[in-house]
């Protein structure tokens, strides 16, 4: 064999005994350093062999810096429960061929930590309307009743039972057309009303303003003296006779009324008696809250009015105003929602 011949084949054997650098790093998918791969180019050196893998060599992935443990395994990072975002390091999964871990596609950057690591929970529903309110938990208070209406009480009052023997005159001079009508809670006659100024004097009912004036009323008021037909509702009922006597029927003074005028309605107190064969009166107060013109020379009206006096009722003091109403409204929703 020439010598050109014996330098060739010397040659082609230590290009078979060294593998390349780029075989090499493709066995453990990594990029050795420049230092490594002049090392392996050259052939390794006497009594030692290619190193399996790089200790801790970083590779670039997706923008990441990847540890690599010695014994040739990547060090994938994992999200851990440690707060604040941190992450910890546990074993890779190998690759499909075998030859090394395989890098799932769902890794994040470690800017997407903060948003991997999100305290997930149950979260506290949104209140609803249906719900306890704030304030407690227990069940709400009732609902107050509407006010009992005009047409409410006209409704329940718009037949007539007469308790009456007879019937009474509107005023002196005319036809006698008035019956007292009665149910088991209340007795009631539709009328007019011309107003009674009787009582204490004051600057709308006395001598100069009213020709009838008298300073007494049938009943008075808790300190004895006469009612004030300026201030307090009150309804004027007939004397006692032959033809109706109100004491029969749970009727006395005090006694709670409602009366009734177009859509309106006045809760008084019976504070006088009439001529006993006259109906159809009420004190100046109780024109008043009704819009009727209260002069005692020239108001009432003619016609259109509505007494009902609830049987068995009592305002003490008689003067108080405010108890009529409290007790008027609360008689007018039990009369209107009875059926007798």
């Amino acid at each position: 064999m020439s010598r050109v011949q014996t330098l060739t084949v010397a040659v082609a054997g230590v290009a078979l005994l060294a593998p390349s650098a780029s075989s090499a790093a493709e066995s453990i998918h990594l990029r050795p350093s420049r230092t490594e791969a002049r090392r392996v180019t050259a052939g390794p050196a006497a009594g030692s062999g290619l190193p399996t893998a790089l200790a801790h060599v970083a590779v670039p992935h997706r923008g990441r810096v990847e540890p690599v443990a010695r014994d040739g395994a990547r060090e994938l990072l994992t999200r851990g429960a440690n707060p604040g975002g941190s992450v910890t390091p546990g074993p890779a999964t190998p690759g499909p061929d075998g030859s090394g871990p395989a890098i799932p596609d769902t890794a994040t950057p470690d800017a997407d930590a903060s948003d991997a690591t999100t305290t997930t929970g149950s979260a506290t529903p949104a209140p609803t309307e249906s719900g306890p309110s704030p304030s407690g938990s227990g069940p709400s208070a009732p609902a107050t009743p509407a006010p009992v209406t005009a047409a409410d009480l006209l409704a329940r009052v718009s037949g007539c039972t007469p308790v009456s023997k007879g019937r009474y005159r509107k005023d002196r001079g005319r036809a006698a057309t008035v019956p007292v009508c009665g149910t088991r809670e209340a007795v009631y006659w539709k009328a007019d009303m011309d107003i009674d100024c009787d009582g204490r004097p004051g600057r709308h009912c006395n001598a100069a303003t009213d020709p009838h004036f008298s300073s007494s009323t049938a009943f008075a008021q808790s300190d004895g003296r006469a009612l004030s037909s300026e201030k307090l509702p009150y309804v004027v009922v007939p004397a006692p006779s032959s033809l109706w006597d109100y004491r029969e029927h749970g009727v006395r003074g005090g006694s709670v009324a409602a009366v009734v005028y177009r859509d309106r309605v006045s809760y008084a107190v019976v504070g006088d008696t009439g001529p006993a064969d006259i109906i159809g009166e009420a004190s100046h107060a109780a024109a008043r809250s009704l819009g009727i013109d209260p002069d005692p020379r020239s108001g009432g009206t003619p016609s259109g009015v509505t007494y009902i006096v609830f049987k068995d009722s009592r305002v003490t003091p008689l003067e108080d105003r405010e108890a009529a109403e409290t007790q008027g409204e609360r008689l007018a929703r039990e009369f209107v929602d009875s059926s007798g």
